[in-house]
């Protein structure tokens, strides 16, 4: 066993290389032709499966946000088999997938073939079968993951839509003002993680002898950190096999509220964004039922310190961007329950790196 796996992975994040657009096909040129596809497009799918599926989540927000083309975000497995309507001059098909392999997620890729539609690939490994068979795509190039559960893939993941994003909204919905700060934004990444590493790596090994008998767990975020929300609850299953689950933070109120006592960890992810003030309201909802809290939030914002039990603090960045730092201490959290519950960080029971049937 090797317990350092899944904590090395995450502090390889910084490292990651990052690729532009790439397409296999057309004259030198063709890039251009296709941003103006991308750009002319009434809608994009994007497809994935697991940790995939949460950053195409996060996709949504960051496309609609710069481009203001509508997004539709589906599982894979379940694409193909519900009667999506799709409009090949029209429609655009993004599938996500560290491997390339996925067996869901090919399957999603040849069923928008099949209909004629333009297919856009991001993928981690060179020559997989989704590169070669979408139209175009992007390469991670975050190297190879030895652990089965994804941490950096997901970084670089979001990493890439961000730049996808701003590259097709560029000259239309997203103005130049924008489009740079987002770019200078996306060069403080790598530092900012690595600062976001350095000091909360104790706090969070705290966190972690304190809670790591808890039975269920909460995760909660709002915006462009629900799905970092729902990719923190998959890391702690995975990994530290403990039931966790993630949801949009107003809708605890709908339902998981019945579950939170003084017994049940529930993580907030309460970045000082648009939505800063809402989060705050439900975390005093979560106070007054005597849950136990743990916030992400901002350096500087010593708010949430007199009532929660912790807070991690993290670098300030562009609200588009702030999942790619807040998964961080997630991905932390996760590793280090799941080595003090003498879990198998890098081979957890049942599960495969590469999902390869369906």
């Amino acid at each position: 066993r090797r317990p350092a796996g899944g904590g090395g992975g995450v502090s390889k994040v910084p490292d990651i290389r990052l690729g532009g657009i790439e397409t296999p096909i057309g004259p030198p040129g063709s890039q251009t032709m296709l941003l103006d596809k991308l750009r002319s497009a009434r809608r994009f799918i994007i497809c994935g499966c697991g940790t995939s599926w949460h950053a195409a989540l996060v996709g949504e927000y960051l496309i609609e946000s710069m481009c203001k083309i509508p997004v539709e975000v589906e599982y894979a497995s379940e694409f193909r088999y519900r009667s999506v309507v799709l409009r090949p001059d029209e429609d655009i098909v993004m599938v996500i997938s560290q491997s390339g392999e996925t067996a869901d997620t090919l399957a999603a890729l040849r069923h928008a073939k099949e209909a004629g539609c333009i297919t856009i690939g991001i993928c981690n490994t060179v020559g997989s079968t989704i590169s070669r068979e979408t139209d175009a795509g992007c390469y991670l190039h975050a190297g190879p993951e030895i652990g089965v559960a994804s941490t950096k893939a997901f970084t670089a993941q979001v990493m890439v839509l961000a730049m996808m994003a701003a590259k097709i909204g560029q000259g239309g919905a997203l103005p130049d003002s924008e489009l740079h700060d987002i770019v200078r934004g996306l060069a403080e990444i790598p530092a900012k993680i690595a600062e976001t590493i350095s000091l909360n790596e104790e706090i969070i090994k705290e966190i972690g002898k304190v809670y790591r008998y808890a039975h269920h767990m909460l995760f909660l975020g709002r915006g462009y950190n629900y799905p970092v929300a729902l990719e923190g609850a998959l890391k702690m299953k995975e990994i530290s096999y403990i039931h966790a689950e993630g949801y949009p933070a107003a809708e605890m109120k709908h339902g998981p509220i019945a579950l939170i006592d003084n017994l049940m960890p529930v993580v907030f992810i309460a970045n000082k964004d648009s939505i800063y003030e809402k989060v705050k309201s439900n975390i005093m909802e979560v106070r007054a039922r005597k849950g136990c809290v743990i916030a992400i939030t901002d350096v500087g914002n010593d708010e949430l310190d007199a009532f929660c039990e912790y807070v991690i603090k993290i670098p300030t960045t562009r609200e588009e961007l702030s999942p790619i730092l807040t998964v961080i201490p997630l991905q932390l959290l996760s590793y280090h329950i799941a080595v003090m519950r003498g879990c198998d960080v890098d081979m957890p029971r049942n599960l495969a790196k590469s999902v390869t049937t369906e």
